[in-house]
C-alpha cells in the first residue's frame, strides 16, 4: 500500500462544459463589477452592501456549483479586472468612480470578499483508501 503523497498528482484536462462554466462566470463576475460601480455611490450604505454582498454570492455560488475554487476565483476575477478598468479616467476627463471613502471601500472590499470566497470554496479530495494516515 502506498501512500498517496508519494505519488506524482495527475491531473486532467478540464472538459469543456467546466470550461464554458468558467468563462460564463467570469463574465457574470464583470457585469455585477460594473452593477455594483454604479449601485454602491447611488445608495451609500445600503448599495455598498449590496455590491459586495452581490459578489460574494456569485463567488460563492460558482464555488459550490463547479466544486471547485476555480469557480469562485473566476467570477472573482472578471469583477476585479472590470472595477480597475472602470477607475481608470478618460481623456475627456470622465471617470466612474469618484474619490471618497466610498469608493475605496468598494475596491478594497470586494477584494477581500474575492480572497475570502475563494478561501471558503469546497476542494476536491482523492478518493480511496490509500489517502488516509495511518494511526
Amino acid at each position: 500500500m502506498s501512500s498517496m503523497l508519494a505519488q506524482p498528482l495527475k491531473l486532467k484536462r478540464p472538459s469543456a462544459l467546466r470550461v464554458l462554466a468558467y468563462l460564463g462566470l467570469f463574465v457574470l463576475g464583470a457585469v455585477v463589477g460594473v452593477a455594483g460601480a454604479l449601485v454602491q455611490p447611488a445608495w451609500f450604505p445600503a448599495g455598498l452592501l449590496l455590491a459586495l454582498a452581490g459578489e460574494a454570492g456569485l463567488c460563492l455560488g460558482g464555488g459550490r456549483a463547479t466544486g471547485s475554487r476555480a469557480g469562485a476565483v473566476a467570477p472573482a476575477g472578471g469583477w476585479m479586472i472590470t472595477v480597475i478598468l472602470l477607475t481608470a479616467s478618460r481623456p475627456e476627463g470622465d471617470f466612474v468612480f469618484g474619490t471618497g471613502a466610498a469608493s475605496y471601500l468598494f475596491l478594497l472590499g470586494g477584494m477581500a470578499v474575492a480572497v475570502i470566497c475563494a478561501t471558503l470554496a469546497p476542494v476536491r479530495q482523492p478518493g480511496g483508501d490509500g489517502v488516509r494516515l495511518a494511526k
